[in-house]
């Protein structure tokens, strides 16, 4: 009989090795065997571990039935008994990290068994589940999956055996919002002390209670006379020219595209469409003004409501793309409108 603990793997229908975008609404399906990340990350528990089945699921199709899916994914772990579940890594991939984070939160509260996922730390999923899985931080994108799984599986390993975990930024999983009593050497009132004298002469300390920062920005001015104003329309939601000509990115966009809309009333499909991987793009490239509306923009304009529609309409991705590019990606157009005298903008997203 072995004595190595039993782990489900969870993986979407990519990593399932299903298929793309159009396998997104698959609905789940347990298989005995190792399938894509669940074979590193069988390695990577050394032989203390081992992985007993896969169950994949489109991403689509958990979010739009998340009951249906959970049903059929709680029976399956019921039935499978494992000591761990592990669920992606989802990186910076929304619909799959959602889907990581309600199994995760669904297993821990009702079967009280311990979930391990990974995420990139603005993974819309993170706060859903991380006071309930153990969320590891993980890069972006797929990219970091050879330093995400060897990451997840020590962690895995621990709360199969029951070993509590240390410190987050010692185990490298996301901090749960949790405070823990702790005997220390040195008591709260000396160590604040400390930590005052430490900034006094510019030396390195680390606070015990890091607040988070906020980007402080001024509202613009209201257009006067909106009858006059040129007004150009902007979106992170991947609308691109049929063939993608300047290559924007689907995720963690490292560019922006700037497309002539002048002699156009509005977006019309196939030769627009959108690009981006973080949202089912059905309904986008069925009519692409439903993410930027060009259309109702010209009516605007047509009927004098606004004095006229810029002859330039930019686009990006937002899904995963860094905070340093956002603001680079906005410095550089909002250049070129200022120049231009444009006076407002409309800007989507998703």
């Amino acid at each position: 009989m072995s004595d190595k603990f039993k782990v489900l793997h969870y993986v979407n229908q990519f990593f399932g090795q299903v298929g793309g975008e159009e396998k997104a609404g698959m609905p789940p399906e347990y298989r005995p065997e190792k399938v894509g990340p669940a074979m590193g990350f069988e390695g990577a528990l050394k032989g203390e571990g081992e992985v007993v089945g896969t169950i994949i699921c489109g991403d689509n199709y958990f979010n739009e039935n998340k009951e249906k899916s959970l049903e059929f994914i709680l029976k399956t772990i019921k039935e499978t008994s494992p000591d761990v579940v592990v669920a992606g890594p989802a990186f910076n991939a929304g619909r799959y990290g959602m889907a990581c984070a309600e199994l995760g939160k669904a297993v821990v509260e009702e079967l009280e068994i311990p979930v391990v996922t990974g995420m990139y730390v603005e993974n819309p999923g993170v706060d859903v589940c991380k006071d309930k899985a153990i969320v590891v931080s993980t890069a972006d994108s797929a990219a970091g999956m050879r330093k995400a799984l060897p990451a997840m599986a020590p962690i895995a390993c621990k709360l199969a055996k029951g070993i509590e975990l240390d410190a987050p930024e010692k185990e490298g999983y996301i901090p749960r919002g949790m405070r823990k009593t702790l005997i220390v050497e040195k008591r709260g009132s000396q160590r604040a002390v400390e930590m005052l004298i430490a900034r006094f002469k510019g030396e390195v300390f680390e606070t015990e209670m890091p607040m988070p920062v906020f980007d402080q920005v001024d509202p613009a001015p209201a257009i006067k006379d909106l009858s006059k104003a040129t007004i150009a329309l902007c979106t992170s939601g991947g609308i691109v020219p049929e063939g993608n000509p300047d290559g924007i990115q689907s995720a963690s966009a490292q560019k922006w595209g700037k497309y002539d809309v002048s002699g156009m009333s509005g977006f019309k499909a196939p030769d627009f469409y959108s690009t981006h991987g973080g949202y089912d793009t059905a309904y986008a490239n069925e009519n692409p003004n439903r993410i930027a509306p060009l259309d109702l923009l010209k009516e605007f304009e047509k009927e004098g409501f606004i004095g006229k529609v810029y002859d330039w309409f930019f686009t990006t991705t937002g899904t995963g793309t860094s905070v340093s590019n956002s603001q680079k990606f906005g410095i550089e157009i909002g250049k070129i409108l200022k120049d231009a005298g444009v006076d407002g903008v409309i800007l989507t997203s998703t």
